[in-house]
């Protein structure tokens, strides 16, 4: 199994509008075949010091995948090149991390 964290700024004020593109994009990739997980996440309140916040441009996706074949045709599907053309132009950084069980 593999796990992936990507961590996605919007332009300044786009999050919103960015989140609203990842949405409609989640059914299609929840339904693909080794998709364990796939939510978008933002900064809990109340936790003060305890925490770093990531941001209110900012939020993360976290990811779990059966397998390094179904990560891989994960982003060859055509739903993630149109959510792609999509978050382009709204979308200021995305950083990827795949990462493997220790």
């Amino acid at each position: 199994m593999l796990s992936v964290i990507a961590i996605i700024t919007a332009l300044p004020g786009k999050r919103e509008a960015l989140l609203a593109a990842f949405a409609d994009n989640v059914p299609a990739v929840r339904a693909e075949d080794g998709c364990i997980e796939y939510n978008a996440v933002i900064d809990a309140t109340g936790f003060g010091s305890f925490q770093t916040p990531i941001g209110d441009d900012t939020f993360v996706v976290i990811e779990k995948w059966a397998s390094a074949d179904a990560l891989k045709a994960h982003a060859r599907a055509p739903h993630m090149a149109a959510y792609a053309a999509k978050a382009k132009d709204l979308t200021a950084s995305r950083a990827v991390h795949i990462l493997a069980a220790v």
